[in-house]
């Protein structure tokens, strides 16, 4: 046994220390399980079938389903992955390969930043001033721009970190058989980075699937089913956010039962990507 005073002392304040952080680890836990429990309570109540056929219904009904806005969601997310990832992309190449000790990567490594803290409601009046306004009105097309924005930092920082990892001497060894930057880039440092940008792409759906600030400010939401980009179109946050505020007993079930199926996306996707990312990191 040790019977150094100056140990004693370590020891004591390392057994503090851990305590505390373990309280600190159950105490956020235990508000994720009631979280959790509260959601699976109110929102499996509320799940069958015509969740999935049957459109919003109107105020004062029974019945009824979130098909319009569930097809309304996963239309503005792919078109806004669809725009924003590409973009991402070629960004985070740019910053990783050509231009990694360039001035200019800082800059663009700085503006990216900022926007993976900004609020996303900050996002949504910047789209909202730049397209609803000038269109003249609230469309799904404006959404998925504003998601697009939300996408684009995300991809931006895993692409660039994902191809940081890439070991140079395998770039080096692919340029001295001739073969030219772009090459090396898309066959060499694309594939051994691949499994980390399909990853950064999950977790950026996972981050818009749920905004709703963005979306109040673009598409707004509807009752009816439509799938013209260039109107209004019903999407999941919204309808929850209208129809949890609402005094219609029905309403409520439908936005219990809408959260649920937006949190079993989420987590669906976000266990993906780790689950890339594991498989990825092993190999």
């Amino acid at each position: 046994m040790n019977d150094n005073p100056f140990y004693t002392v370590r020891k004591r304040k390392s057994t503090i220390w851990m305590t505390l952080c373990l309280a600190a680890t159950v105490f956020g836990l235990a508000w994720l399980v009631m979280i959790l429990a509260t959601l699976l309570w109110n929102g499996v109540a509320g799940l069958k079938p015509s969740v999935f056929l049957q459109s919003t219904p109107p105020p004062g009904s029974q019945g009824g389903g979130l098909a319009n806005a569930i097809v309304g969601s996963v239309m503005m997310t792919f078109i806004g992955v669809a725009i924003g990832a590409p973009i991402g992309l070629l960004a985070g190449t740019y910053m990783a390969e050509y231009g990694r000790y360039q001035k200019l990567t800082t800059i663009i490594r700085f503006i990216n930043d900022i926007l993976l803290s900004a609020p996303s409601i900050i996002i949504g009046l910047f789209v909202y001033t730049t397209v609803v306004v000038p269109m003249g009105g609230f469309s799904g097309l404006a959404g998925a721009l504003a998601l697009a924005v939300i996408v684009i930092p995300v991809v931006v920082r895993t692409t660039e970190d994902m191809l940081l990892l890439v070991p140079n001497p395998i770039r080096e060894a692919a340029s001295a058989l001739g073969f030219p930057r772009s090459h090396v880039i898309r066959h060499i440092s694309y594939r051994a980075a691949r499994t980390g940008l399909v990853t950064g792409i999950l977790l950026a759906v996972a981050r818009v699937s749920g905004e709703t600030a963005p979306l109040l400010f673009t598409a707004l939401s509807n009752q009816f089913w439509s799938v013209d980009l260039t109107k209004t179109v019903a999407n999941l946050p919204v309808t929850i956010n209208n129809f949890i505020n609402s005094a219609d007993g029905n309403w409520k079930q439908l936005a219990w039962t809408g959260a649920l199926l937006i949190t079993s996306a989420v987590l669906g996707l976000s266990i993906a990507a780790r689950s890339i990312g594991g498989k990825g990191s092993k190999s």
